[in-house]
């Protein structure tokens, strides 16, 4: 039985796990919003959480576990501290949200959305409501 086994294996070895993880953390890092499948998205999510809980300390000690955590990756350490972690001094917790998008038509898998809560071109990049739409028709 698996009971209190929480982590999703992915159908991948312990350090292809752990590349994976950091490499969709380094890419969420960078670019604010990542396209994945559900399953990796849910299995992302409190890693990502978990760094910005280290990034909001801003100390030496943090920094080198987030460096160990993002496989060295500098410019995503930094901004992560710089950048990521200031957005979210205001909340105590979930930083990320995921949002499906339906299933990939080349093999059916669920695909999601996951980005940050607080980012700002989330809104930018929304598409306009119906009603707006339907003014500029008449």
């Amino acid at each position: 039985m698996r009971h209190k086994r929480h982590t999703v294996k992915l159908g991948r070895s312990q350090a292809h796990r752990d590349a994976l993880l950091a490499n969709q953390v380094i890419s969420l890092i960078e670019h604010s919003r990542i396209k994945t499948t559900l399953a990796k998205a849910k299995a992302v999510r409190p890693f990502a959480e978990k760094l910005v809980t280290i990034g909001r300390k801003n100390t030496l000690h943090a920094r080198r576990i987030a460096l160990a955590y993002l496989m060295h990756n500098k410019t995503a350490v930094r901004d992560l501290f710089e950048k990521v972690a200031p957005r979210t001094s205001g909340r105590h917790g979930g930083y990320t949200r995921i949002i499906k998008l339906g299933q990939r038509h080349s093999d059916a898998s669920e695909m999601a959305y996951l980005e940050w809560v607080d980012q700002a071109h989330a809104e930018a990049e929304a598409p306009a409501p119906a009603a707006e739409h339907a003014e500029e028709v008449k």
